[in-house]
């Protein structure tokens, strides 16, 4: 008994089975700067974890607070996590003995399974202990401790990526909001301008300077510019509508505030973006594929243990007591190791060994895609952000343009050196330049929050 204790410590520093976990190392190229450039970024800068408070609005962040603290989707994030941490707690437990206690009492004409003589009765009394000990000689508890703190590591990853997502889409459906409200006003300017045209020419026809064909011509313009303000109306709820949901709200409450916003949100100052190594720091989704290659490679250990012995020291001790079983003999113990084994048909460990190894490489491979995955995502949003700002830049050039076209047409008409057709012609090209700026407007401001969201800020 002396010798078995002594060799208690030399047995639990054993060494565990499988490989040990080293995080894999960047793929070449991953930690420069981005190869995309674009206008208005700072790549020198790193990106704050509050990215949305560079727009400088309260509302926005009043918005994303509220959509950290009830969004639906965190709460199940959050709900996943405990869980996890749960499983956790229940992978710690293996390292402490097991046990099972019973006790009892009866009255009858039986002590265990004897049956005494009719009619003598009597009362008895039992109880028991048994503990059980696995002496992780080989590691399999270990490595199951690690795989599930791995996991848990992993699902709070996932937790945070949700962060990012819910952030990013609450500054959208805001800007969207605000975007499609400040479209739907440039249009009823351009149903007022189409107006105050048809005015011109009705004035016109009752003087006979002008025929009805002219005024018809008029009147459609008005009714063509009239029938994009709907649409836009109908966006912009859809916009708030979808922000409600994100609050975790009923579609009813949206705050008043974001109601009656019609100026769409912009940056104060040119976006900090970092580089390749902040990226893949930052990004919650490399964490948790990361951390499930280490959950893996741990599950390596777990399967490999299982080639070789188990060992588990046991004790049991048990008490029963009535009128025939008194004294020393009312107590009985037992104590020794329990030695299992699957040798020597040890294929199916050996099986599931070769499986976890292949989950240990499809999780390296799923790895490595993420981190390819966020480079592209971070590459792209870059590219269309460079894209939509240039274009909004020529798109305000051709609105500028197009009103001036439309002012100088106004005032040779009345001067009678051009035909109404022409100012028809300046009026139409006006109007599709103020829409098509609005919408690109939108679209700008949409791949805004696509770089925000490639870059994984959102959560700290």
């Amino acid at each position: 008994m002396h010798k078995l204790l002594f060799l208690l410590p030399l047995m639990t520093a054993a060494c565990a089975a499988g490989p040990d976990y080293r995080p894999p190392a960047p793929i070449a190229k991953t930690g420069g700067a981005f190869t995309t450039t674009a206008q208005g970024v700072d790549s020198a800068a790193m990106l704050p974890d509050h990215w949305w408070r560079l727009y400088d609005d309260p509302i926005l962040d009043d918005l994303i607070e509220r959509a950290l603290a009830s969004n639906t989707d965190l709460r199940v994030a959050s709900a996943n996590l405990a869980k996890a941490q749960a499983v956790l707690g229940e992978a710690r437990a293996g390292r402490l003995p097991t046990t099972d206690l019973s006790a009892g009492t009866n009255y009858g004409s039986a002590v265990g399974n004897f049956a005494q003589a009719a009619g003598d009765k009597q009362w008895t009394h039992s109880g028991g202990l048994a503990l059980s000990w696995e002496v992780d000689l080989f590691g399999r508890v270990g490595r199951a401790i690690s795989a599930a703190r791995a996991d848990a590591q992993a699902v709070e990853a996932a937790r945070d990526a949700v962060r990012v997502t819910v952030a990013a889409e609450t500054a959208r459906a805001y800007t969207d909001a605000c975007t499609y409200g400040d479209a739907a006003n440039i249009a009823r300017l351009s149903v007022e301008t189409a107006q105050n045209s048809l005015g011109v020419v009705r004035a016109q026809q009752k003087a006979g300077s002008v025929g009805r064909l002219d005024v018809e011509r008029a009147a459609g313009a008005v009714a063509s510019a009239r029938a994009a303000v709907p649409t836009l109306d109908g966006q912009r709820r859809v916009a708030l509508l979808e922000l409600a949901a994100l609050l975790g709200g009923q579609p009813g409450d949206v705050p008043s505030q974001v109601q009656a916003c019609v100026r769409a949100p912009a940056p104060v100052a040119a976006l900090p973006i970092g580089d390749g190594t902040a990226l893949l720091r930052r990004r919650p989704d490399l964490r948790e594929a990361e951390r499930r290659l280490a959950a893996d490679t741990a599950r390596i250990g777990v399967a490999t243990a299982d080639l070789y012995p188990r060992i588990s020291l046991g004790g049991s001790g048990n008490f029963l007591r009535n009128d025939n079983v008194k004294g020393s003999d009312s107590f009985s113990f037992a104590l020794g190791p329990l030695l299992s084994w699957s040798f020597p048909n040890i294929a199916v460990a050996r099986s599931r060994v070769k499986q976890a190894e292949a989950q240990g490489d499809a999780t390296l491979a799923t790895f490595d895609g993420k981190v390819i995955g966020a480079l592209k995502e971070v590459e792209q949003a870059l590219a269309r952000y460079n894209a939509e700002q240039q274009r909004n830049a020529a798109l305000a050039e051709a609105r500028d343009r197009a009103q001036t076209t439309y002012d100088l047409a106004q005032a040779r008409y009345r001067a009678g050196s051009i035909a109404l057709l022409d100012t028809f012609v300046a009026q139409q090209t006006l109007i599709e330049a103020r829409a098509t700026l609005a919408n690109a407007q939108q679209q700008l401001g949409s791949a805004r929050i696509d770089l925000f969201k490639a870059l994984g800020g959102g959560w700290s």
